[in-house]
């Protein structure tokens, strides 16, 4: 299974690659603080559901500017409904906004939101997969990956299985104070944009 971050985060590296692209291309260079792209480049990853009207005013503003193609804007587009499927209100709405995605996205002329189209279809199991099993994923897995593989860093090489194992253990344990106190905070829902998504594509 693809869960939601991976996937969004694919998202977020072709909506950045696209608005890298064409400043190369309409500037000569590298963009550099007040041009227009690189002006709005946090802001382009910003949620839509997060964006203040400060912000909205200030895409209103730059993205033209900046992007006289639309491919920024389309790749933006593309960002925002990648994190609608995973903010719908039931899986199956879900998952139907991601089935529309995975028959579109490959067949987009600007060549990042294509490649980004094949990659998604080479793991659609994975990723419809998602709506299936409840949102289940394999962060816990990954985190005692993380342990284990920084208990190897720090130990400079263990020889002697039985003691890697100990230390792993001790590791990944829970035993220590700071490890049974929460450090963040989590909210109980994530909002729903599915609608406010789909708003900004059809424009």
């Amino acid at each position: 299974m693809l869960d939601a971050f991976h996937v969004v985060k694919l998202g977020t590296a072709v909506l950045d690659e696209v608005r890298r692209r064409v400043q190369q291309d309409t500037l000569g260079r590298r963009g550099l603080k007040n041009d227009p792209l690189y002006r709005i480049r946090r802001t382009l990853m910003t949620g839509l559901e997060h964006l203040t009207n400060q912000q909205k005013a200030r895409l209103d503003k730059f993205l033209p500017a900046g992007d006289p193609n639309g491919e920024v804007h389309l790749a933006w587009q593309v960002y925002q409904r990648l994190r609608a499927i995973y903010h719908a209100t039931s899986a199956q709405a879900g998952r139907r906004l991601a089935e529309q995605l995975l028959k579109v996205l490959h067949t987009c002329p600007i060549p990042e939101i294509a490649r980004l189209g094949r990659t998604l279809r080479q793991w659609r199991e994975q990723i419809l997969a998602y709506f299936t099993t409840g949102g289940v994923n394999n962060g816990g897995t990954e985190a005692i990956n993380e342990v284990i593989e920084k208990t190897r860093r720090l130990a400079h090489g263990l020889r002697n299985f039985t003691n890697y194992r100990l230390r792993i253990l001790l590791a990944a344990d829970g035993i220590r104070p700071y490890r049974r106190t929460p450090t963040h905070a989590y909210s109980a829902g994530a909002p729903f944009m599915a609608n406010d998504a789909q708003a900004v594509l059809v424009k």
